[in-house]
């Protein structure tokens, strides 16, 4: 019998989501209503939802890997100097989730080792677990590359006969980020980073990725890489430009993963994709997917596709980076103002932050803190100890989505300002 271990991030969202007054735990950009959307491609409204919804197509089964205009829309986002990728080098999924469970199927077995860059989603090391492989956690370490960065030669050291995957949860490099942490037990500790990673952000130089990719070429090791967050990158230093993605680089053997919940808002259509330099890759994929969903919807991938065409694309991503910087000034306002017992460090991408909680510091009982605070006054966390952490991980850490609609944010940051004022004192620390 399959064992998988019970999904904890998935659980709590399911548990809790529903009936929060103030949902700050979301990963996705604010979304979006089919006409918002339509008002962004500068045409009609009549005419704009007249391209994503056809009604004089037959809803039959949509096309099984994805339209052809999908497939290269999606394409065009991997388009580099190196030539990108082409269109039969794209398969159409179910969301990022069945994206990854696919590519993670097809690649990983029994007697396989696999190594998963640490924090991260648990998709990402419990389902090969699951499918009977040996995992190791590359843990990302304070204090390396100025952040939870990692250690190549760690890297080297974790590598076995039978190490067939690197996994990596999509990072950005941020080398100008000083250390802000208390001090605790007579030692200055870092923050971590909230990139494009979820929960934390890993700070790995693109030297670093391309050391990454020459160890996995030297090992004919695949590099499964989750990219679900790019392109949103909102706090970039100036003159930086946006990190690549990991099919940027000159090696067959990656596969990225995307969609269209989180930079995209569009998370209701429920699109994701697969893309790879390997087209072995891709078939493969592709058939083990005829034994799960046949196709996304005909719908879905109409809208995607309208998504992902010019103009609609630039001005959807322009909406999304000005209000996710519009509320990542409200956030860093509110740690501001608590940092004796609130820290960070700002966020350059993606839609998450993690924040630590502290009183007398030590870290405060993040599971109960995020109860705490949605029965209290409505205001939905996610506790990292429970649901990223293995081995007792991220105690006091708290994972925020900062990219709701504004006025949720300013609501939302106005009821925890009053629970940090009368109740905060009565959570309980970690001792």
């Amino acid at each position: 019998m399959v064992h998988i271990k019970e999904f904890a991030v998935e659980q709590w969202m399911d548990q809790h989501e529903t009936w929060a007054k103030h949902n700050l735990a979301e990963t996705c950009c604010a979304s979006l209503s089919l006409e918002s959307l339509a008002a962004l491609s500068g045409d009609s409204p009549a005419t704009a939802l007249g391209q994503m919804l056809d009604t004089s197509q037959a809803q039959v089964y949509g096309d099984i890997r994805g339209s052809p205009a999908l497939r290269s829309r999606i394409a065009a986002l991997y388009d580099s100097e190196r030539g990108g990728v082409s269109a039969d080098h794209v398969l159409v999924a179910n969301g990022a989730i069945q994206s990854n469970f696919l590519a993670l199927y097809t690649q990983v077995g029994p007697g396989d080792h696999v190594i998963v860059h640490y924090p991260t989603y648990q998709q990402l090391y419990s389902v090969p677990e699951s499918l009977g492989a040996e995992v190791s956690l590359w843990k990302a370490k304070e204090g390396v590359q100025g952040g939870w960065g990692v250690d190549v030669d760690e890297l080297e050291r974790l590598i076995r006969p039978n190490t067939t995957m690197i996994v990596l949860k999509w990072v950005i490099f941020s080398p100008s980020i000083e250390p802000w942490y208390p001090v605790e037990d007579g030692m200055l500790t870092r923050n971590i980073q909230s990139n494009p990673q979820n929960p934390t952000g890993a700070v790995l130089t693109h030297e670093t990725l391309q050391t990454i990719i020459s160890i996995a070429r030297k090992h004919d090791m695949t590099i499964h890489s989750d990219e679900v967050y790019r392109p949103l990158f909102h706090s970039l230093p100036n003159g930086s430009k946006p990190p690549p993605s990991i099919l940027d680089f000159d090696y067959e053997k990656t596969v990225a993963v995307g969609s269209m919940s989180k930079a995209y808002s569009l998370a209701g259509i429920r699109v994701g994709w697969i893309a790879s330099r390997s087209r072995e890759i891709i078939d493969k994929c592709a058939s083990a997917r005829d034994y799960t969903t046949i196709s996304v919807g005909r719908i879905n991938d109409k809208i995607a596709t309208f998504a992902l065409s010019s103009p609609t694309v630039d001005n959807l991503l322009a909406r999304n980076i000005d209000l996710a910087r519009k509320n990542l000034i409200l956030l860093g306002e509110f740690v501001a103002e608590f940092a004796d017992v609130v820290q960070w460090v700002k966020p350059q991408g993606a839609t998450t932050a993690f924040l630590r909680f502290t009183r007398e510091g030590r870290p405060v009982n993040d599971v109960e803190l995020c109860e705490r605070l949605q029965y209290r006054v409505g205001v939905m966390f996610v506790p990292g100890s429970g649901c990223f952490g293995e081995d007792g991980d991220f105690k006091g850490y708290v994972r925020v989505g900062f990219v709701p609609e504004h006025e949720v944010m300013v609501e939302g940051l106005k009821a925890l300002r009053e629970f940090m004022v009368s109740e905060y004192r009565d959570v309980p620390v970690i001792v």
